[in-house]
């Protein structure tokens, strides 16, 4: 099948994925100074050469902390000081927990650029809440889900939209590693935590490559050791118009050792397949090892190749998402791939798995039959 026969969304990426940087940075305010912003936005900025005007955290001893190790300008213990203190064309990057998000919405200015981290509220009734207040306030809102940008996802997308592995039938996202939740204290309590918190990356990122999908079933269950809501799920979207399988399965509990555990993408099309390592779950947060491969079903003496990328999903993929949004501002990319309205409809498949969960499936027709 030629390229120009294709007409599915995976041939038309936005432009915005391609990684590049914006001609003309504009400063950065960050709200918040917690892990996140001391493993990811700060490294990720620093190795953009992006400059950071300000940070601010309640927590002003933490604020002022990475203030000092990165060379930031100031410090602020609120909200509202780091505000009245931002350049006039400032981007705002609001790197906190989704319950202070309308709080820290309000208090920007009217028309102001901001980078929300994900995800886009607890809930689709909270989603809907923050993209009216963005529309009211006429910010222009995108949302940090990075891993659409990792390099290795970048370097995947290039080669499906080229056409070279043709047109995709089969998505898989795997992950069975023994992630470290003690490492965010704020989880535990919730009543919604693997969906909402880790597997609504893997929801967005297949949104991003295939679009909406027409359904959603979903299991997610928690650890009878652990007191969490839940740390494993299996997702499956549907397309009703497309013969696609698309599966995203998570395990944060394969504590038996890092022989088995597997963190990775992969992508089939009708003339091969791609395959991304997110190196960075395998043993988080240091990481293992990233990969992207690639195979032909015209070659097959030739097996699986490697695909030459730079960077990590961590930092890296902060550089991308940062650097679409302030692309956009510049007028440099006519879209904006994250914006809120987007992702609203991430949330909407996040809302649907929950449902399909309490539904707790299909009952079989058990017994003799008479």
């Amino acid at each position: 099948m030629a390229l120009s026969e294709f007409d599915t969304p995976e041939f038309a990426p936005a432009e915005a994925y391609t990684l590049e940087l914006p001609r003309a940075p504009r400063p950065i305010v960050i709200l918040g100074a917690g892990g996140i912003v001391r493993d990811a936005h700060l490294p990720a900025y620093r190795k953009a050469g992006f400059r950071v005007a300000a940070i601010c955290d309640t927590n002003l001893d933490r604020a002022r902390s990475l203030a000092a190790e990165y060379d930031i300008p100031d410090a602020f213990g609120s909200i509202a000081e780091a505000v009245a203190a931002a350049p006039a064309d400032a981007i705002f990057d609001i790197a906190l927990v989704p319950d202070q998000f309308v709080a820290a919405l309000e208090a920007l200015p009217d028309g102001a650029a901001v980078l929300i981290q994900k995800p886009l509220g607890n809930s689709l009734a909270e989603a809907r809440i923050l993209v009216d207040l963005c529309h009211r306030k006429g910010l222009v809102a995108a949302v940090n889900t990075q891993l659409r940008f990792a390099p290795q996802v970048a370097g995947a997308r290039a080669l499906i939209a080229s056409g070279a592995i043709g047109e995709l039938f089969d998505v898989e996202i795997r992950i069975s590693v023994n992630t470290p939740w003690e490492m965010f204290p704020f989880v535990f309590g919730m009543e919604r935590l693997e969906f909402t918190m880790h597997s609504v990356h893997y929801m967005d990122l297949v949104r991003s490559f295939l679009g909406n999908p027409t359904g959603v079933s979903a299991l997610t269950v928690g650890h009878p050791l652990k007191e969490l809501a839940s740390t494993r799920s299996v997702i499956v979207f549907r397309y009703s118009d497309r013969p696609l399988r698309v599966v995203i399965s998570t395990n944060h509990d394969h504590d038996y050792g890092s022989r088995f555990e597997e963190s990775f993408i992969k992508w089939e099309g009708t003339k091969g397949a791609v395959r991304a390592q997110l190196g960075l779950l395998l043993d988080y947060p240091s990481g293992g090892p990233d990969a992207l491969d690639y195979v032909l079903r015209a070659e097959p003496e030739a097996g699986w190749r490697p695909i030459p990328f730079e960077g990590s999903w961590f930092p890296d993929a902060f550089i991308g998402s940062m650097s679409a949004l302030q692309r956009y501002v510049e007028g440099s990319v006519p879209t904006l791939p994250t914006s809120v309205d987007d992702v609203f409809d991430t949330m909407a498949v996040v809302e649907a798995a929950y449902e399909s969960d309490e539904r707790e499936g299909i009952e079989p027709r058990y017994g003799t039959p008479n």
